[in-house]
């Protein structure tokens, strides 16, 4: 396997974006192929059938992250959990290569990779994180203490607190849309502006910049490979993210966990959101 870097000497704002220019052009060739009929590759660690684009954008961050000898486990969405060198307990490394794979099958212009590092495997360790627009060639990053950043450009989310004028992403793509809806009915009502674009982790980074004003997932149902990062550069930006009965986040990076959060832009329109919210049974 070659000599391997202690993590503390790995430089994640270069190697993060070289992930990614990787991850796009080891899936351009296979967007030409969409209209084909695809292989049926089974099941993913996370639950959801395999697609071809997603091993390609997978193997393109091991790829990086073995060119440049680092050693890590990786936590991912596609293939689980797997160890990479000779000191793979001292960084974890949790992707989902593609978020919003749906989007990139259909041809709709919204998916993403979203890379995040840590040094345990839980959410509150993660240092830092990108997350990439594929098809716009935009990144988020962000690493801990040092802020977050949209192409270069320091985040700023809105300071807008008025529910009336809000945009407020909102997931409700679940069987479980009966039980789920009237948690959320008294937000909705109180919101002209909801929206939701079919990729969470660029979905909250969309609250970082200022572009949203919150997004809210109470299904139960997103795994925390799909928003690790995003946790990350939200709260570098100062935005706002907590469970719906706003505790903290302090869950593991494993590809079948859990996670139930609220979004937000800034303090005051977080109060008022988790006001409006039915408790459910917390899933995280």
């Amino acid at each position: 396997m070659g000599n391997y870097r202690m993590t503390n000497d790995v430089e994640w704002s270069r190697l993060l974006p070289e992930c990614k220019c990787r991850v796009r052009t080891k899936i351009a060739p296979l967007l030409k192929m969409l209209n084909q009929p695809q292989p049926d590759l089974g099941v993913g660690a996370g639950g959801d059938p395999l697609k071809n684009v997603d091993l390609a954008a997978e193997a393109a961050i091991i790829e990086v992250l073995k060119m440049h000898s680092v050693s890590f486990t990786l936590i991912s969405e596609e293939s689980g959990v797997r160890e990479y060198g000779k000191n793979a307990s001292e960084c974890y490394v949790t992707c989902d290569p593609i978020d919003g794979t749906t989007n990139l099958v259909r041809g709709l212009p919204f998916y993403a990779t979203s890379i995040a590092v840590s040094a345990e495997p839980r959410l509150d360790r993660v240092h830092a994180g990108l997350v990439a627009d594929l098809f716009h060639d935009i990144t988020y990053f962000a690493e801990k203490g040092k802020g977050a950043h949209r192409d270069g450009h320091k985040l700023i989310p809105s300071c807008n607190v008025s529910l009336e004028e809000a945009v407020i992403g909102v997931d409700l793509n679940s069987y479980k849309v009966e039980t789920i809806a009237p948690r959320l009915s008294r937000l909705i009502g109180r919101t002209k502006h909801i929206r939701h674009f079919g990729a969470n982790a660029l979905e909250l980074c969309f609250v970082a910049d200022g572009t949203t004003d919150a997004f809210v997932d109470v299904r139960g149902k997103l795994r925390t490979t799909d928003m690790a990062a995003a946790w990350l550069i939200l709260h570098e930006a100062g935005a706002v993210m907590t469970g719906p009965g706003g505790e903290m986040l302090n869950v593991r990076l494993d590809p079948r966990q859990r996670v139930e959060f609220v979004a937000s832009a800034n303090r005051q329109i977080h109060r008022k959101i988790l006001s409006l919210i039915t408790p459910g049974k917390d899933t995280a």
